[in-house]
């Protein structure tokens, strides 16, 4: 049944989350009957199965609109919910359906342009509007519980709280909070029944905790509305009492890692990735479906520091590329149901087909979206690629770049910051964007930007820009001179994510790969000369770095001189539409390169 936020704010946590009993408590006993087993000892045990996605990120179909071609990468793997849907009736149909779950672990409605198409060009805001391809998926496969992640907040809370309405099963965010009452702003959790034909039934409890980073990734959609408090925290407050409820069995749908780090520092005083910490730090929960850190957990045991106990963890790949499996063994002994075991493992979408209900459900949205990424915009005198984008300064980064500072110089016109040199930062945030020599598409003008960052203006000292650009080079992998550069294991060390190494554009420097981490930038200069470290400069930066995202030095802190509400990719569609023509000869150049010991590296 849809989850009512009106009837549960209206009432206390424990009252709200009884709305949410999930539709499984009906089903019919005879199908749970074949999973009910008595012992040699005489004790009963029942077996049941909960099912996670997360990171969905708008994929309903196995394809990439970006390309418009069917979704590929080195693995084979393949996405969608499409995908998902068939896994999920194999498991039904060999388990029972009332003895399964279905869950979510977040970032469900921005990722594709399926899901912006739905938020931003035909919104499902507006009166009589559409229903999100997300939501009618969800709810065809027969979800049961979803926790938000923090994309879920990127077009703003009306385009989130009509998904939610839209929603047959409850969005859950205990640490996502009402800013003025501090009371729930979503479910905190829900409870399911599954039936069986022996003792009573069993309950399960599904909490869910979301990213304590929204505050400050979406600090312009939530700030003075919502406040995020530390999943462990909140985990602690709801397990017991949702024991105290007479829940058998706790998962925790987390979108939060597991790794127990923060990309935003000590900008806020909870930590990011933290599914973890709450496994070993709070007693009572059984499994914790993992989410946002976009990484593969088949199975990850956390010993918890007050039990003993193990929890399993889980995370299933990003985009519907896997489906994370929990299999429950329990067993009823002195009237009571209690876990006996619990194992994880994931099931890989590319071993089945597209479920024909759910394409032939969505025909009708995807051929709208496809027609939208198609549209013309205008030319390019030459093709240009990002393959090398993450080591090489490539023409398709500086088009990037180029919009970006020309956007914020002809924003700046006539103000007292108009005579300062502007510089603008960019990532290579998909090694795969490209742009045709010819005519260019929607498609391929937004493949360079697949976030919906917006732009500010933040006002820079030479000195911090140095840092700046120190911060940035971690990326590389220290190599010494002599050493056969592989550009495979070149970047991401440290495990720094693409979208994390910037490259800033308006100056020319070098990186010196043999250095360590924090002495690298050579040669720093601005129009032939070294930079002045007390000079003033204009950054044009996206929203998610100058929040804090990726813990970069000083732009958090930094002067605000302007911002933009507007997509950065929607500015560079609009900029193509107006120039007619993308030609690299105007801006593209090399201004930064790796070296060794001043000698070149490529």
């Amino acid at each position: 049944m849809a989850f009512d936020r009106r009837t549960f704010l209206g009432t206390s946590a424990a009252t709200g989350a009884a709305v949410a009993l999930a539709g499984a408590a009906s089903s019919p006993a005879v199908a749970a009957a074949q999973d009910v087993k008595v012992s040699g000892a005489g004790a009963r045990t029942y077996a049941f199965t909960v099912m996670g996605t997360t990171d969905l990120h708008g994929n309903v179909f196995n394809w990439d609109y970006f390309t418009d071609k069917e979704f590929d990468d080195k693995a084979h793997n393949d996405v969608g919910l499409a995908k998902i849907s068939t896994l999920v009736e194999q498991v039904r149909a060999e388990k029972g359906r009332c003895n399964t779950l279905l869950i979510d672990a977040g970032d469900t409605i921005q990722g594709t342009q399926l899901s912006y198409y739905y938020a931003k060009v035909d919104p499902i805001t507006a009166r009589r509007g559409p229903v999100h391809p997300m939501a009618q998926a969800m709810n065809a496969i027969g979800y049961d519980a979803a926790a938000l992640g923090n994309h879920e907040f990127n077009y703003g809370i009306p385009v989130l709280r009509k998904f939610e309405e839209q929603c047959d099963f409850p969005l859950l965010g205990a640490n996502a909070l009402d800013a003025k009452s501090m009371r729930p702003a979503f479910a905190p959790y829900s409870m399911h029944k599954l039936r069986t034909p022996c003792g009573r039934d069993v309950r399960v409890a599904v909490l869910g905790l979301t990213n304590p980073g929204i505050a400050i990734w979406d600090k312009a959609n939530v700030q003075g509305k919502m406040t995020f408090p530390g999943l462990e925290e909140q985990a602690a407050k709801y397990v017991p009492k949702l024991r105290s409820m007479g829940a058998d069995v706790v998962i925790v749908s987390a979108h939060s890692g597991s790794s127990g780090t923060s990309s935003y520092g000590d900008q806020l005083p909870y930590i990011e990735n933290a599914a973890a910490l709450v496994a070993e730090q709070v007693p009572g929960i059984d499994a914790i479906l993992v989410g946002h850190a976009h990484t593969e957990i088949p199975e990850y045991r956390v010993k918890n520091k007050a039990t003993g106990k193990d929890v399993v963890l889980s995370e299933p790949l990003k985009w519907g590329q896997r489906l994370t499996l929990f299999d429950f063994e329990l067993t009823w002994e002195k009237g009571r149901w209690s876990v006996a075991k619990v194992a994880a493992k994931v099931l890989n979408s590319n071993t089945v087909a597209e479920d024909e209900k759910i394409t032939r459900l969505l025909s009708d949205e995807h051929r709208k979206v496809v027609a939208y990424v198609n549209q013309v915009i205008g030319t390019s005198t030459q093709a240009m690629s990002s393959a090398e984008g993450a080591f090489k300064d490539v023409a398709i980064i500086d088009l990037i770049n180029h919009v970006q500072a020309e956007t914020v110089k002809g924003a700046l016109a006539g103000s007292q910051w108009a005579a300062l040199p502007v510089l603008s930062q960019a990532s290579c945030f998909s090694r795969t964007a490209s742009i045709p020599a010819g005519q260019v598409t929607i498609k391929d003008a937004a493949g360079l930007y697949p976030f919906e960052n917006t732009m500010e203006a933040r006002l820079l000292t030479g000195a911090q820009v140095k840092d700046y650009l120190e911060y940035s080079a971690r990326y590389f992998v220290r190599t010494a001179p002599g050493d056969v550069v592989d550009p495979a294991k070149l970047t991401n060390a440290e495990s720094i994510p693409d979208y994390n190494y910037d490259a800033v554009y308006g100056l020319t420097y070098e990186i010196d790969i043999a250095q360590p981490a924090g002495s690298r930038i050579t040669g720093l200069s601005f129009q032939g000369k070294p930079v002045d470290p007390a000079a003033q400069f204009v950054l044009a930066v996206n929203n998610y770095r100058a929040s804090g995202g990726g813990n970069f030095p000083h732009v958090p802190q930094a002067k605000q001189l302007w911002a933009n509400s507007d997509e950065i990719r929607n500015t560079i569609i609009q900029w193509v539409k107006a120039k007619g023509t993308i030609d690299a000869a105007q801006f593209a150049s090399v201004d930064w390169r790796l070296t060794r010991a001043g000698v070149a590296v490529f």
